[in-house]
């Protein structure tokens, strides 16, 4: 019973995890216009990276001169998925941005399938055609017209997030780095852009927060503790606690949450093909995570570790 009980916990945790996610392409929209996405986006890192350094600080385990070079390049990396994915937020729908996003699951293995010369099996790029059928679909919404600039926002962030998360195994395999350490790092990393950048464009920091009303301020906080903080300790924790192929499986419902936040929530409009469009992406991408994984343990049954994101 206490096993049953302690797994029915890690997958609850996970599962709320995977939702905040979801919900993240909402609440973003809700706080952001085109003008304010780097007043947003450095606010945002700043204030989690000092609740990060916080923590790192009451450990009293310095930063490493390789976790500070690795955490520094990881993090030009992370702060361009967040701008091209919140600059798409401002011109899509929440749904159609967490339905593409999800496209990293199929573009990380083929990326890193041409990086390591790792064939992969026909089967999975027939899963991604299928997923980028879908969001043609998606983005179309039942008519034959081009994707809009927030989709294909969406769509570079998607590719350079599986840049990052392969960049992440390759930089840190064989390393022993503390993954506090180079969460703070990158977020730090991000945080001194965003507000370098906001210097000189679009709106100003103080004029962002000057804009905030309570539930705007409520939004902002929800997206800075749950969904950047908490979601980090949960994975962290629950990666001890459970096999990586379970994590990887319920953090991969992340765009089912956002599509029905997106729908049920945000009222986004979509036609019949559009919900094709959604059962294509789901079931592509599920298949895809599926036919990779079990490739990739097939060919290394002794790997365990599944790359940690930051949302």
């Amino acid at each position: 019973m206490t096993v049953l009980l302690t797994r029915f916990r890690v997958d609850l945790l996970l599962l709320l995890v995977a939702a905040s996610w979801g919900s993240t392409y909402l609440v973003a929209k809700e706080l952001v216009s085109p003008s304010s996405v780097v007043a947003l986006l450095a606010l945002r890192m700043l204030l989690a990276a000092a609740i990060m350094a916080t923590i790192v600080a009451a450990r009293r385990n310095r930063v490493t001169a390789a976790e500070l070079r690795v955490g520094v390049i990881l993090g030009i990396l992370l702060a361009a998925v967040f701008a091209f994915e919140t600059f798409g937020i401002a011109h899509t729908s929440a749904t159609n941005a967490g339905l593409i996003i999800s496209l990293t699951i199929v573009f990380t293995p083929i990326l890193d399938s041409a990086v390591s010369g790792r064939r992969l099996p026909g089967r999975f790029f027939l899963a991604a055609m299928i997923a980028v059928t879908g969001v043609a679909l998606l983005a179309g919404n039942g008519a034959l017209r081009p994707p809009t600039l927030g989709d294909l926002l969406i769509l570079v962030a998607a590719i350079v997030r599986a840049v990052h998360v392969t960049s992440m195994h390759k930089l840190t395999t064989d390393r022993p780095m503390d993954s506090l350490h180079l969460t703070t790092v990158q977020l730090a990393t991000c945080a001194t852009l965003f507000s370098a950048t906001s210097l000189f464009y679009g709106d100003s920091m103080p004029h962002f927060l000057a804009q905030l009303d309570p539930a705007r301020g409520m939004l902002f906080l929800y997206l800075v503790l749950a969904c950047t903080v908490f979601a980090f300790f949960v994975q962290t924790w629950a990666v001890r606690r459970t096999s990586p192929s379970r994590v990887s499986l319920l953090l991969g419902t992340e765009p089912i949450w956002a599509a029905i936040i997106g729908i049920a929530i945000a009222h986004d409009s979509v036609a019949l093909a559009g919900y094709c469009g959604i059962a294509l992406i789901l079931a592509g991408t599920a298949w895809g995570r599926s036919v990779e994984q079990n490739h990739r343990l097939a060919a290394h049954p002794q790997l365990k570790v599944i790359p940690i994101e930051q949302k």
